[in-house]
């Protein structure tokens, strides 16, 4: 959540400590997860168990349809992660939580994430917002048809 990235193109969280680190998980991750049954999720590589960062669906308050959000650590950024990592959370969106659509919201300078979710069958669907920022945002949207 500290990377010069993740403050880019996701924002500043504040969660500098174990303890802020902690508040937010039992704050913001874990209530959802409890409403929704899905969330935030961390994603771990199977060959030595590192941890390369977070791909997960989330439910705002406001927001009709859920989206995908995903971030990886600076070392793992450009290596395939995040397309599998992403391919897997479409195929539990359908398959494991029924959800028929989903969306996607990233920054217009964030050519990353554009590419990526271009390449997971994304169209864009114009400019919205996130119901905690006024900052207008490249809205995407997917049904899942197309997902196994």
């Amino acid at each position: 959540m500290n990377t010069p990235k993740w403050i880019q193109f996701i924002g500043e969280r504040n969660v500098r400590t174990v303890e802020e680190a902690e508040n937010y998980i039992k704050t913001k991750a874990l209530p959802q997860f409890e409403k929704v049954g899905y969330g935030n999720n961390v994603v771990i590589r199977k060959a030595d168990n590192t941890k390369l960062d977070t791909c997960g669906v989330y439910h705002r308050e406001g927001k009709d349809e859920p989206d995908i959000g995903f971030a990886f650590l600076p070392d793992f950024e450009g290596k395939g992660y995040a397309f599998e990592a992403a391919s897997r959370i479409l195929e539990s969106a359908k398959h494991s939580y029924g959800l028929k659509v989903i969306s996607a919201y990233t920054l217009e300078e964030n050519n990353a994430s554009k590419k990526l979710l271009e390449r997971l069958g994304f169209d864009l669907k114009g400019i919205g917002k996130l119901p905690t920022s006024d900052e207008e945002l490249l809205h995407y949207y997917c049904t899942l048809d197309h997902i196994e």
